[in-house]
């Protein structure tokens, strides 16, 4: 690591108040010797997790705390918002990723000219609740797109300051940071770390949150082949659609004139229905690709609130 530059560890807690203390530590402990910021940002916790990080008051520590309930990913981008160093680090506040392994992960970044490091979980210490869904979006993301990272899930990264802050999390999105920055074009690389179980505290994740993850999922694949021509999604299945009721329907009309009745045939109903579903699905992509355009040329809006910023 660099000792001339500077770095923001930003982490995002909602009821953490046994882990908050082991935390500051440990990141204490490792960057003691350089210049660094530690970003705490309480997603509205209702246990004590913000007085224990104000009775501590360590001097690095920048506490932000959201005026309600967010989820992880607003969390995560207020961190962001806010950080200022040359490298911006993320993990979860909940111990089971080991700050030790920061040292190595930014010097891999830093000769290699990566733009993101995501570390990789050896032993992954979590239930099949967790490990399940994750496993499936790995794949899928694997298979679909030509990021080859088996870790998606891995909250341990460290981001070039620029890559950080081109990033958009809305929803769960937050899973999947490395997609994200895949599509602004980020030069990636995947490190094994460590990975401890959890020791105080229950985890925030269920199985309920699986159907989350895949249409987050779903909606970035979207995005990675289709954000700025959606016509060319909608467009070519309207195009298909369209040009099987018209063929269904020529077939009918031949019919037709050669004195056969086709007033009861479902095929009549389909061919009908596949044309209007052709030009409703074309105009659509019309219609989402001027909101596109429009999202681009327009002023973007941050979709949480702090309510105090400290600083200690």
């Amino acid at each position: 690591m660099n000792p001339d530059r500077f770095y923001s560890v930003v982490v995002p807690l909602y009821n953490e108040e046994e882990n908050a203390p082991l935390l500051i530590s440990a990141i204490e402990s490792v960057l003691k010797n350089y210049r660094y910021e530690l970003i705490l940002v309480d997603d509205f916790s209702t246990d004590k997790t913000v007085k224990v990080i104000k009775d501590i008051a360590a001097p690095h520590v920048v506490l932000i705390e959201l005026k309600k309930n967010y989820g992880q990913s607003s969390a995560l981008m207020a961190g962001i918002d806010y950080a200022t160093g040359d490298y911006i680090i993320t993990m979860d506040g909940d111990m089971q990723n080991d700050p030790t392994d920061i040292p190595m992960m930014v010097d891999k970044l830093d000769e290699d000219g990566y733009d993101l490091v995501i570390g990789k979980r050896q032993k992954r210490q979590d239930n099949l609740l967790r490990t399940f869904p994750s496993k499936v979006a790995n794949f899928i993301i694997r298979r679909t797109t030509k990021l080859n990272v088996k870790d998606h899930g891995c909250a341990l990264k460290v981001f070039t300051n620029e890559t950080a802050k081109n990033l958009d999390l809305y929803g769960e999105s937050h899973r999947f940071i490395t997609l994200h920055a895949h599509i602004n074009g980020a030069r990636i690389a995947e490190v094994p770390v460590k990975h401890h179980a959890r020791q105080f505290g229950v985890s925030k994740y269920g199985i309920g949150r699986t159907t989350k993850v895949i249409n987050d999922l779903i909606l970035l694949l979207f995005n990675q082949k289709y954000l700025q021509k959606p016509i060319y999604l909608f467009g070519n299945i309207g195009i298909v659609a369209f040009a099987l009721g018209m063929l269904i329907n020529a077939y009918l009309l031949i019919v037709k004139i050669l004195g056969y009745s086709i007033g009861g045939r479902p095929l009549l109903i389909l061919g009908i229905l596949l044309v209007f579903v052709g030009i409703q699905l074309f105009t659509t992509g019309i219609i989402i690709d001027l909101l596109m355009k429009t999202y681009y040329e327009s002023q973007k809006k941050r979709p949480f609130n702090i309510r105090k910023i400290s600083t200690f």
